[in-house]
């Protein structure tokens, strides 16, 4: 069996049994509902969660044709939270979690959200719930039953469908008449302002509602969808399907899809295929069962390969990450133990509690300085096992850190299958590129795997043991890493570091180097000086640490060390929040998946936000490492074309075309980029709020609901500032020989506007691979029916543009088309973009423009609906006008004296 089949079968090994979400039969398994540190212990919130999940799960029953519910859910409670009654956590952790309880991010308030920036049909990365909106039952006039919010959450991170309603964009013109964005249309109701509860008035420049008219639905009805336009309506229960979805409304589901949002779940999701080829169940699903968990403080051990071929400088990189972790990321009150294996295995420590730093340096001693011998994995990993197995009887929770560099010369089908299923949670690091394939499966299974290359400088085993950490919600416990930095020199290496106001305790600078120790200098934003008197040095280890006293002040940190020879030096900085109630600016980054062929592209995302809050305009680079071969350096956009799905988010991302065989690593550095960057509280999405209802289908029966409390946030102004982060590796085998041909990016950012007889259009240029290099050519379609675009785009209209040409990936394009006919008042048109390379490969048709000519109104404002009842009082008063008229005219010509013959 050749290599690339064994890639395939392990591949369709790991996706079938990997952690995470997954259907079991009809029912939905291993769902992780995390509770944040930061929420203070209620047991009640257990029982609301175990309700929600419990009413979602009838909901999606019915939802879904009766084919799938919530079969089980387990809830992972915050360590700090006491109760006899949870069992140990196993593999399940907040920072895996799917779904979290949490305090509110600023921009949302208690509203319900789903983090989701992959294309469409991508799952989402969390559901972000508060414990508020949990138990406070007021929440459900406005936004529908708890369980019924939950399915659609659920749609959103499971089968990647969007909102199906507009905070942007809430009306709309249809031939001609103004309709509420919705799906489907047939779900009736009334427009309103809302602050007079008055008829809603026009804006003279758009001809649309002004922004406090809002769409009232009528209370009952018969309309059965959709689920991701308005789950409060009781007639609610499913999601549009295509024989009635809404093409022309604005929202994002037609924007990010184009399609209606059952055939997204049924031909696009992960779970496509299942849902396919399930039956629908005969009778009504059992409920959920139900697990909570917690975990308590982490017990660790360090697995460590010392066989010969860690001689040199891979046993001294060893040494150097691992003090790091000890002396800087491991946390507190943490038990950590130590194993060595090559041919046989031993104890370099049994656990040990991290009560001082008198006890991590006294760790640090035991590290091993030698390598000999074969690798025989399993001993290693055996021996840790029984290791852990000490303390209190199991492993369950515990988490291994196994590092290794070559392949296995022992069975490893003898102690994998079982490590995996004990419980504990196993990272792998592997060095270099002859690491066994097995890590892979035990990482991918329980814990995160990491890859680090030979070459010193991109500090990559470093990296890796800085990201093991366990997250719980609360980031101010929590270690950011500043910056990770290297160079190979005889002279001065300087920098650097800035420390924002966002962090400052535990700030330490480690420094390594390869043979000679150097001169070291580091300049606080104040000027005193930290020389080496004031650091701690480690010869055995070549590591020179220094730890600022206190909280480090904010500002440039700048270091300054001079090498004696030719030598391999880097750089870490690392701190934590300055203030226990301002969570620090983090990074997130990886890639969207952790295997691939080469038969589609790859996406590297890092999100860079502060409690929640995006961080926009910074400068953000991601460097892919193979594990042999050059690395490739993308800076990642965040500019809502390509595949970055939103404008402003937070979120940077690009496409890597550029896939070699074999593993790589990912690690995403961030700065300030020339003092633009700032936070932003958009709000994309959420739980749709519903202001009332009418009742009786008339305003005099109008029933508003509470309105949403203002949403209010400190906003710090961001200054200097760094973060790296590492993400975890991934790998590549090629089907092909040849590199893949990609056809230039889908574009998703076209807007349409009409100015009396010319169309304007513009879009964010693609490029010629995917969001990369120059397109060849654009075609350019419109029509005056949207279906058109959407089933049969060669057969419209396309425009003359044989006077562009595409500009480079990323560029703006802004061109004004006549259409060689008088546009007349009320004319809405569609338009759509392909985009050709020059291999005369297609793109996919771009997201369907619309773009109505509406002149405006002679009068500054004007009243959107005729209030009927208004018209029936002025009516009736005409008629009784006349009839007192009439009245009065008889009686005075009954009464008038008469001439008589």
């Amino acid at each position: 069996m050749d290599s690339r089949t064994m890639f395939v079968l392990f591949w369709m090994l790991l996706s079938s049994t990997s952690s995470g979400i997954k259907l079991d039969g009809n029912g939905y398994v291993d769902i992780v509902i995390a509770i944040s540190s930061r929420v203070p212990e209620d047991n009640t919130l257990i029982n609301k969660i175990k309700d929600m999940v419990s009413e979602g799960s009838l909901y999606l029953y019915a939802a879904l044709d009766k084919k799938v519910y919530f079969k089980q859910a387990t809830i992972l409670v915050p360590p700090q939270w006491n109760s006899t009654a949870f069992t140990k956590a196993r593999t399940e952790s907040y920072g895996k979690a799917k779904i979290i309880i949490d305090k509110a991010n600023p921009a949302y308030g208690d509203e319900p959200y789903t983090n989701q920036y992959g294309e469409c049909g991508a799952e989402g990365q969390y559901i972000h719930f508060t414990p508020n909106f949990i138990r406070d039952t007021t929440l459900i006039k406005p936004y529908g039953s708890k369980g019924k919010v939950f399915v659609h959450e659920w749609a959103h991170l499971r089968w990647g469908v969007y909102d199906e309603y507009s905070g942007e964009k809430p009306f709309y013109y249809s031939n001609g008449n103004i309709e509420a964005t919705r799906c489907s249309k047939n779900i009736d109701g009334q427009l309103s302002d809302v602050t007079t509860g008055s008829p809603c008035r026009t804006d003279p420049q758009t001809s649309l509602p002004t922004k406090s008219c809002k769409f009232f639905p009528n209370k009952y009805q018969n309309a059965q969808s959709s689920i991701m336009f308005i789950p409060s309506l009781d007639s609610v229960t499913t999601f549009c399907r295509e024989n009635e979805h809404n093409y022309e409304a604005p929202n994002l589901q037609n924007k990010k899809c184009n399609k209606a949002t059952w055939t997204v779940i049924f031909e696009d999701s992960v779970d496509k295929d299942a849902l396919r080829s399930l039956k629908p169940l005969q009778s009504s699903p059992p409920a959920p069962a139900f697990k909570v968990v917690q975990r308590m403080h982490r017990v660790v051990c360090l697995v460590l390969d010392v066989s010969g071929s860690m001689q040199g400088s891979r046993i001294l990189r060893l040494q150097q990450a691992a003090t790091h972790f000890l002396q800087n990321i491991i946390e507190d009150q943490a038990s950590v133990a130590m194993v060595t294996f090559s041919t046989d295995a031993s104890t370099l420590s049994p656990l040990t509690r991290i009560d001082s730093d008198t006890t991590r340096e006294r760790l640090v001693t035991l590290l091993p300085k030698t390598a000999s011998g074969s690798t025989y994995i399993c001993k290693g990993l055996n021996l840790g096992l029984q290791v852990l197995n000490k303390d209190n009887g199991d492993v369950i929770g515990d988490e291994i850190i196994f590092l290794t560099d070559g392949e296995a010369s022992d069975n490893l089908n003898s102690c994998v299958p079982s490590a995996i299923n004990s419980g504990a949670v196993i990272h792998t690091i592997a060095l270099g590129n002859k690491a066994d394939k097995a890590l892979r499966e035990m990482a991918y299974k329980t814990g995160n795997g990491h890859l680090a290359s030979d070459d010193i400088l991109s500090n990559q085993l470093l990296n890796g043991f800085s990201s093991l950490t366990v997250p719980t919600g609360d980031q101010t416990k929590e270690p950011v890493q500043l910056d990770s930095v290297g160079a190979k020199t005889s002279d001065w290496f300087n920098g650097t570091v800035p420390v924002d106001q966002t962090v400052g305790t535990r700030t330490s600078f480690t420094i390594t180097y390869e043979t000679s120790l150097p001169n070291i200098y580091i300049t606080s934003p104040s000027g005193s000086i930290y020389d080496q008197m004031r650091m701690r040095h480690d010869e055995s280890t070549k590591t020179v640490t220094l730890k600022v006293p206190g909280i480090a002040e904010t500002g440039d940190w700048k270091y300054s060390i001079k090498s004696p020879k030719l030598q391999s030096l880097t750089v870490t900085a690392t701190s934590q929040a300055a203030r226990a109630d301002v969570p620090p600016i983090i990074v997130k980054a990886n890639m969207d998946q952790k295997f691939n062929d080469g038969t589609k592209p790859m996406t590297v995302y890092a999100e860079v936000s502060q409690n929640y809050k995006p961080v926009i305009n910074a400068e953000v680079w991601a460097t892919l490492e193979p594990d042999s071969g050059s690395a490739e350096t993308l800076q990642l956009l965040d500019n809502g074309a390509g595949t970055d799905a939103f404008k402003d988010d937070g979120v940077y991302s690009r496409y890597f075309t550029k896939m070699k065989n074999g593993r790589s690593s990912l690690k995403v550095r961030v700065k300030n980029q020339g003092g633009q960057t700032r936070f932003t509280l958009q709000k994309r999405g959420g739980a749709p709020y519903v202001p009332g209802y009418v009742v009786d289908g008339n305003y005099d029966t109008l029933k508003l609901n509470p309105s949403k409390p203002p949403v209010l946030a400190e906003l710090f102004v961001i200054g200097s500032f760094t973060r790296t982060a590492t993400g975890e590796s991934f790998e590549v085998v090629l089907k092909s020989t040849t590199p893949p041909n990609f056809p230039p990016n889908r574009i998703t950012d076209l807007s349409a506007e009409i100015q009396e007889d010319t169309v304007l259009l513009s879009w964010t240029a693609p490029g010629e691979d995917l969001d990369q290099g120059t397109a060849k050519y654009y075609k350019i379609m419109w029509s005056f029916d949207l279906k058109m675009l959407r089933f049969n785009f060669s057969n419209a209209h396309e425009v003359n543009i044989s006077a562009i040409s595409p500009q480079e990936a990323g560029s703006v394009e802004q061109h004004s088309f006549n259409l060689g006919f008088p546009i007349q008042n009320g004319t809405t048109l569609f338009f759509a973009v392909q985009s050709e390379d020059k291999e005369l490969v297609k793109s996919e048709i771009s997201n369907i423009a619309q773009a109505s000519k509406i002149l405006p109104l002679s009068q500054p404002t004007g009243v959107l609906e005729i209030d009927l009842k208004l018209v029936v009082i002025a009516v009736a008063v005409c008629l009784a006008t006349v009839v007192i008229i009439a009245i009065i005219g008889i009686t005075i010509w009954a009464l008038t004296p008469r001439k008589t013959a």
